[in-house]
């Protein structure tokens, strides 16, 4: 049986615009600072939630955010 690593979001602080869109489509991971930028958990991403997760990386206009193997 292989394990499944899990995996966990990150964000590139100097490419990220506060535009706020993957907060609206993974609110359950992701929430806004007082500008608008988005912290993210550091404990990874539960694998229920990983769709949204990439869902939330592929929106994001200017690629700052991204979805990682965990280790």
């Amino acid at each position: 049986m292989t394990k499944t690593k899990a995996k966990s979001l990150r964000v590139d602080p100097i490419a990220c615009d506060a535009h706020g869109l993957c907060a609206e489509l993974c609110p359950e991971l992701i929430r806004l600072d007082d500008w608008g930028y988005p912290i993210v958990p550091a404990d990874g991403v539960p694998p229920a939630l990983e769709r949204r997760a990439q869902r939330a990386v592929a929106t994001c206009p200017t690629r700052a955010l991204r979805l990682e193997r965990a280790g």
